[in-house]
């Protein structure tokens, strides 16, 4: 897409809700979200109620390795900023009320902890944050910018830091960071307002580095409540030590071979511990820990066995008690919202959370018993509370006779130049649809809903089990011939497919595991690796598969470990493998023979060395892109106009000047108005499509098709040729030839439209029969495919009627529904539309289904029928309830977009591809359309008249309640 063009996704995210296995959370000081990260990279925002109820609201793409800590990243409650960082260095600042990300870098370390340090500079607040992890000090970073300014360095002892906390100060203007490296050595910074305010300045040492022996530190914690008491956790053991001195208050070992994680203070008196096992327990410290009691350091310099043990007061045990993958993650929260609330809130690899509410007063309770959970939710539930049930991309032609849910779809590519979206399933079938088609029927109301078989689509049988990954080398180089499709599966086999005929081509079956990735080589390798796809599997090895030959020439198969990169370097005929254990390995791709396998450094070194650069490729078009993008700043449509007519000609006198160019192979606009991107948060999980809509690049397609349209007297085959004839002794030139033009393609739509053969109802016995025959006759299912060619009826309008549809804010006005219901040929969403939202370095937002429910109230689908929605149901379950930014993008979109349209003649939504064919009964569990009014038909000039005053009125409307 392009790199400064609106581009607004939304997605379909399937019944099954993504992995989400927890590994940060975070909690908003005002008690209205809670942040979670994920191992796979991902970060989920929850919307948090009054009482206490979980609602997910997005999830954020942006990391590449799992999140290892979150922290706020502003002290101001209008500005809800957190920072993210991941396993590989990488830092994000996230506005979570929009879900953007503000600024983003990566560093060449690890950071497991981050906590925020606000300071005051006369009347100017500053924000820091502190952040230690797998490197020996702790780095200050600019919490706006996410630049280092300095480090606070060990002379003493430097080694990495297991736990950090910031002792405020209030008498003084010094505040403490206080320490505990991995050896056991608590450190101490003074950190004052000049000190924060330095950057590229000398490090700042510790004031002080002690010994107190407190192996693998989980976490520290200061009492904000005494001022006092310093709470260090260990795995073993927790201990309490006086701020003031650092000297040993109590100490704690655990028992029945328990691993503590993490602790903090309930009250001046209480402590609660968490256990790997999700398990927590609430202490009481004994008298001499406490500021306030006379017997207050009492136990200090004594043997550790002879000090008083705390006394048990509550146990909070998990109420899910099934296996995890992982250890859940327990963190301790306060939080003000209307009243003071103390949280402890869990969340565990199956993506649940739990909430238990702490009371300030605790009973003396049995330790059989435990605090009862206030609340608990997972994505998955969520799914499954919601009717009707998440869309996926093809569920209407995936449903699996006796059961609800319909087949995954386990890999995905899209095809823009067809507007085709390739689906490969779990069950080894691949299927071809529409794109546009098949997103209108999972989220738009209407007469396709009926129909059985709907999309138009093709099924390819020929993988015994999963696919598992889909190539279309063409769209990667143009080298590649358009025909073929390039299919992985894990029955260890690689599929040649010609997509226009349907017919597998060629089966290479090499690989001794399922296959994994399917690459396609640089430009500059030699003539006969050009043209082969490379394929990855399972068994650690790694082929270049000859789609010319037919035949595999070359296969590296000595890898011991997993393959984690493949990189390549042409000049020299090399192809690079990068192994998980940290191994390269160079192979000479002519030959196959290995050149050499090496590790460390050099390994390193060689895979850096294959990252050159590649030249882009050069625009076609490119000679108009400064009127195109001096258009697009003015935002003019008379502009636009121009230049989409200037570019008609251009490319019809390209296409006479070039006879022999391939007919079906029609240069268009370079960005593409609709892209349909596959995206997994875990490899197990069924793929998650987003549909990235170009505003520009939709504005400048309806222009194109605009200029293009003939004239309509010369509507007709007949009338074309005529004057494509008579254009010598009237009219101009150009408009001869582009009437040829026009008729040539005219001739290739009917041709296309003898050839189509959509699937509906009517063939439903003899699509049975002949499916069962391919299955038991695999000859049968070569020999007689039929033909592939699915006719796209407008591409572009289909698109541009999907993108209002889901736009518009259905609800807020009852009488512009109907207009565009009626006149337009809009359709309704019959379930709550996911958007997104792109922000900075291609990281994205997207919403969860539900997100614009309230919490506890009905879902979309349980509106009652008839009832009119309110403005603040509408609000809040429209378009227009997800935040600035994205309220922002939309109306941008839907304005220009529908001034395009009425600027259009004969614009119109109402197509009659999409009634044809007798309605069927629907089928269990499809809404029941019947009460829906049937769009008028198109053809009369009445008809055009009343499409043309309902756009004016619908645009009246429009501006009165935007």
């Amino acid at each position: 897409m392009a790199g400064n063009s609106l581009v607004l996704p939304i997605v379909l995210w399937g019944r099954k809700a993504p992995t989400h296995c927890i590994s940060a959370i975070l909690l908003m000081d005002d008690v209205s979200m809670i942040v979670t990260g994920c191992h796979d990279g991902q970060i989920s925002l929850w919307d948090l109620s009054l009482n206490l109820e979980i609602n997910p609201r997005a999830l954020l793409f942006g990391h590449t390795a799992s999140i290892t800590c979150l922290s706020k990243a502003s002290a101001s409650s209008e500005k809800q900023y957190i920072v993210s960082a991941s396993e590989s260095g990488e830092m994000c600042l996230w506005d979570v009320n929009d879900g953007r990300c503000i600024e983003f870098t990566k560093l060449a370390c690890t950071h497991t902890g981050i906590q925020f340090y606000q300071f005051t500079v006369g009347t100017q607040r500053e924000g820091r944050l502190l952040c230690h992890g797998h490197y020996p000090e702790i780095l200050v970073v600019d919490a706006t910018s996410l630049e280092v300014l300095y480090s606070l360095v060990s002379k003493i002892s430097p080694d990495w830091i297991s736990s950090m906390s910031i002792i405020r100060s209030h008498r003084t203007q010094e505040d403490t960071v206080v320490a505990v490296s991995v050896t056991g050595i608590l450190k101490v910074w003074i950190v004052t307002s000049e000190v924060s305010r330095m950057q590229d300045t000398e490090p700042v040492f510790e004031e002080e580095s002690k010994p107190i022996y407190c192996q693998n530190c989980q976490s520290i914690s200061f009492c904000a409540f005494t001022q006092r008491s310093l709470l260090v956790v260990c795995s073993k053991y927790w201990r309490v030590f006086d701020a003031g001195d650092y000297s040993l208050l109590c100490s704690v070992p655990s028992e029945n071979g328990q691993t503590w994680t993490g602790g903090d203070f309930v009250s001046a008196d209480k402590v609660i511990i968490w256990t790997e096992d999700g398990q927590s327990f609430i202490y009481k410290l004994p008298a001499s820990c406490l500021p306030a009691s006379d017997t207050f350091r009492s136990d200090v310099g004594k043997a550790v066995e002879n000090l008083i043990p705390p006394l048990l007061f509550s146990v909070l045990d998990r109420a899910d008690k099934q296996l995890l993958i992982c250890p859940p993650i327990t963190r301790f929260f306060y939080g003000r919202r209307e009243c003071f609330h103390k949280l402890l809130i869990q969340g565990d690899s199956s993506g649940r959370l739990c909430i238990w509410n702490v009371p300030d007063t605790l009973e003396l309770q049995d330790n059989t018993e435990g605090l009862q959970m206030t609340t608990s939710t997972s994505l998955q539930e969520a799914f499954c509370k919601l009717t009707p049930r998440p869309a996926g991309i093809i569920d209407q032609l995936s449903l699996i006779p006796n059961s609800n849910e319909p087949l995954k779809v386990t890999a995905s590519v899209y095809i823009p130049a067809h507007g085709r979206l390739v689906c490969g399933r779990e069950d080894g079938s691949i299927v071809i649809v529409p794109a546009t088609q098949t997103a209108i029927v999972q989220l738009l109301q209407g007469e396709h809903m009926l129909r059985r078989g709907w999309p138009p689509h093709r099924n390819l049988r020929a993988h015994r089990n999963k696919v598992t990954c889909l190539l279309y080398p063409h769209q990667v180089s143009s080298r590649y011939d358009q025909r073929y499709l390039i299919s992985g599966g894990v029955d260890f086999s690689v599929i040649i497919w010609d997509i226009f005929s349907g017919e597998m081509k060629h089966i290479f079956c090499v690989h001794g595991g399922e296959i994994t990735q399917l690459l396609v080589p640089p430009e500059n390798c030699s003539a006969r690796v050009q043209h082969c796809i490379c394929s990855v599997a399972s068994d650690h090895s790694v082929g270049l598969l000859s789609l010319r030959e037919k035949k595999c020439i070359m296969l590296a198969s000595r890898h011991l470990f997993p393959i984690q990169v493949i990189k390549w370097r042409p000049s020299d005929d090399y192809l690079v493998v990068g192994c998980a254990d940290g191994s390269v390995y160079v192979w000479q791709m002519d030959t196959g023979a290995l050149d050499r396998c090496v590790m460390g450094i050099t390994a390193v070194e060689i895979l850096n060395a294959c990252d050159e650069a590649v030249p882009a490729a050069v625009d076609s078009l490119s000679h108009s892109a400064v009127n195109l993008k001096q258009a697009m700043t003015r935002r003019s449509l008379a502009a636009l106009k121009n230049v989409a007519h200037q570019k008609l000609q251009t490319l019809a006198t390209n296409l006479l000047a070039s006879e022999a160019s391939d007919k079906g192979n029609l240069p268009k606009y370079s960005h593409n108005s609709l892209m349909v991107q596959a995206i997994k948060t875990n490899l197990t999980d069924p793929d998650i499509h987003v549909l990235f809509f170009d505003v520009e690049a939709l504005i400048i397609q309806l222009l194109t098709e605009e200029a293009s349209r003939p004239n309509t007297a010369l509507i007709s085959p007949e009338n074309l040729q005529k004057a494509s004839g008579s254009s010598d002794k009237g009219g101009s030139f150009l408009a001869g030839k582009r009437a040829a033009v026009l008729f040539q393609q005219v001739k290739e739509t009917i041709k296309e439209n003898i050839k189509e053969h959509l699937l509906d109802d009517e063939d439903e016995d003899e699509e049975s029969m002949r499916q069962r025959r391919e299955d038991s006759d695999p000859e049968y299912r070569s020999s007689k495919s039929k033909p592939l060619t699915l006719l796209e009826y407008n591409l572009t309008m289909d698109t541009a009627k999907l993108f209002m549809s889901c736009l518009h804010a259905w609800g807020l006005n009852e009488d512009l529904d109907d207009v565009c219901l009626d006149r337009l040929g809009m359709l309704k969403p019959h379930c709550s539309v996911s958007f997104g939202l792109l922000s900075r370095g291609g990281h994205m937002s997207l919403m969860l289904p539900g997100y614009n429910q309230s919490i506890g109230k009905p879902s979309y689908g349980s509106v009652e029928v008839g009832r009119k929605m309110s403005i603040t149901e509408g609000l809040g379950r429209g378009t227009y309830g997800v935040s600035r930014a994205v309220t922002t993008q939309h109306l941008l979109s839907i304005i220009s977009l529908a001034n395009t349209l009425m600027s259009m003649t004969n614009a119109t939504f109402i197509g009659d591809h999409m009634k044809k064919g007798p309605i069927r009964p629907p089928r269990p569990g499809t809404p029941d359309l019947s009460k829906m009014k049937a769009p008028p038909p198109a053809s009369s000039n009445a008809a055009q008249g009343q499409i043309k005053q309902g756009k004016i009125k619908a645009c009246e409307i429009t501006d009165v309640t935007f």
